[in-house]
């Protein structure tokens, strides 16, 4: 019985953690195959010095981390020279709204009345109605990390991975950029 239970408690929550997981979008070259590539090296996507596309330099070592960590976890090598294929990242933090809705009710009330058969003094209860539901728009922060892999020798991308959550605070965290990496790496395939 008690096994029982716990199987199903870690089915529960097993759900609950994939309906919580951000959607992540996947674009391959159908042409290319990933299983030949094993090294790779991190390439700078700045147009000029003045590109300051990259929210922080915490966010760039926390993206760059979460990315060694995935692919070593692959089974990359990281070089420093003649890699078999280039990563690439890009966060955008944009503001955005989120629409949200609470159900409404009316206020619950009672009513007194007199019954001159019985000579006594009754009440009536009416409970709360749903009306409907209010729907309001609220402001959030969503953070997009884009990850991409390039072939160096014809320059052009063989993977790119997105995805896109709601952000805690008014900066992406480091926390945030490994949860959107490792759910980006779950649809790695080779």
């Amino acid at each position: 019985m008690k096994i029982t239970g716990s199987i199903a408690l870690a089915g529960i929550a097993s759900v609950m953690m994939v309906g919580c997981a951000s959607r992540v979008y996947v674009q391959t070259d159908e042409s290319t195959n990933l299983a030949k590539y094993k090294t790779y090296m991190w390439v700078q996507t700045r147009a000029n010095q003045d590109d300051n596309r990259n929210t922080t330099s915490l966010a760039d070592q926390g993206i760059h981390a979460a990315v060694n960590a995935e692919l070593s976890n692959q089974g990359f090598v990281e070089v420093t020279q003649n890699p078999d294929v280039l990563v690439s990242y890009d966060i955008l933090v944009e503001k955005s709204t989120q629409r949200q809705s609470e159900p409404v009710y009316t206020q619950p009330f009672s009513r007194v009345y007199y019954n001159p058969y019985m000579r006594r003094w009754g009440t009536v209860y009416y409970p709360s109605q749903f009306l409907g539901y209010d729907n309001y728009d609220v402001p959030v922060r969503e953070g997009t990390v884009t990850v991409t892999l390039i072939d160096p020798n014809s320059d052009k991308s063989v993977w790119q991975a997105w995805t896109t959550e709601t952000l805690d605070s008014r900066k992406i965290t480091n926390e945030e950029i490994s949860r959107s990496v490792h759910s980006i790496f779950k649809k790695f395939d080779k």
